[in-house]
């Protein structure tokens, strides 16, 4: 029995790990899944790690002053994580996003206290796929308000705090839930911060795990390929950012791509054949891995994260 937490913020990470037995016998692969249940944290996604510990991070360097705004660029996961956390510990939080997320988004972090202030999609764009250009403008609005507010800028794509927390947390976790009983990982990249937290943590504890990273079917800029699709479903990662900080000096074993109908079909049969509901990127995982188990990784055991939660995108087509 776990004890009374004195906060949300305190009842973040030690998230469940589930082997995902009935979606791999189903499709007839030969090998094992394992699931990170992120979607399970107090505000629905894995980004609640990283709001905490960027957070922690700059409350002990000293950057962040008591009473001090905090803003920050979000597709949404991280500004929910970071409006929880900032209403723990007394901080405004704005939130800056893109109006080609889902809507729930915005309406959860405000009804957690944020401010969220929409930017609008590059002209052309597509509502619900947010472009690398899209983003751009989304960071020059999060960079006024940092001056105009005198805010901290809690730094997704550059705070250490964000890969520390999955290195020392969910990397961790994983190899302890496994029993040390574990082949892969593979994950759908948006700041880097889990793939590179927990692939160093891996790595360090057992040097033959294979580690892949994730990216869109026609923007895999990571993997060398070029943009023939910048516009894709797949929310909260996949900007075609070739040069992400956390992922500098951290192995790679391998590239797998994925189209948006792959990440619907996947988080469709992880929600029907294992209860679990997802989003987009869980989807992806889970269809990245699939593909893993049918090549090279066959009869192995790799493990995913299950981002967040599909109530997020009730408003988009991923269950229609």
């Amino acid at each position: 029995m776990l004890p009374v937490l004195n906060s949300a913020a305190d009842a973040i990470g030690c998230t469940p790990l589930v082997r995902l037995d009935r979606l791999t016998s189903s499709l007839g692969l030969d090998g094992t899944i394992l699931a990170k249940l992120d979607y399970l944290n107090p505000g629905g996604s894995k980004k609640d790690r990283v709001a905490l510990g960027i957070i922690e991070e700059a409350e002990r360097l000293g950057t962040l002053k008591p009473g001090q705004p905090v803003v920050e660029l979000t597709s949404g996961n991280t500004g929910t994580g970071l409006s929880i956390v900032c209403a723990v510990k007394g901080y405004w939080f704005i939130a800056v996003m893109s109006r080609g997320n889902s809507v729930e988004r915005a309406r959860m972090m405000s009804a957690l206290g944020a401010e969220v202030v929409l930017v609008d999609q590059m002209p052309g764009s597509i509502p619900g796929q947010v472009s690398g250009a899209d983003l751009a403008l989304v960071e020059k609005r999060a960079k006024e308000l940092e001056v105009e507010r005198g805010a901290f800028r809690a730094d997704q794509f550059l705070r250490d705090g964000n890969w520390i927390a999955h290195h020392d947390g969910t990397g961790a976790e994983l190899w302890t839930q496994a029993d040390g009983q574990l082949d892969g990982f593979v994950d759908f990249v948006g700041s880097g911060g889990t793939y590179a937290g927990v692939t160093k943590k891996l790595k360090s504890v057992n040097p033959s795990a294979k580690c892949f990273i994730v990216e869109p079917k026609g923007a895999a800029v990571l993997a060398g390929g070029g943009v023939s699709q910048p516009e894709h479903p797949i929310q909260g990662g996949g900007y075609m950012m070739p040069d992400l900080v956390f992922l500098k000096d951290v192995p790679v074993d391998g590239y797998v791509q994925v189209t948006g109908e792959q990440a619907r079909q996947g988080a469709r049969l992880l929600a029907s054949k294992e209860g679990i509901f997802g989003g987009f990127s869980s989807g992806a995982n889970v269809s990245a891995a699939i593909e893993l188990l049918k090549g090279e990784m066959k009869g192995k055991t790799i493990a995913i994260i299950i981002c967040d939660s599909g109530l997020k995108y009730l408003s988009t087509d991923l269950w229609a």
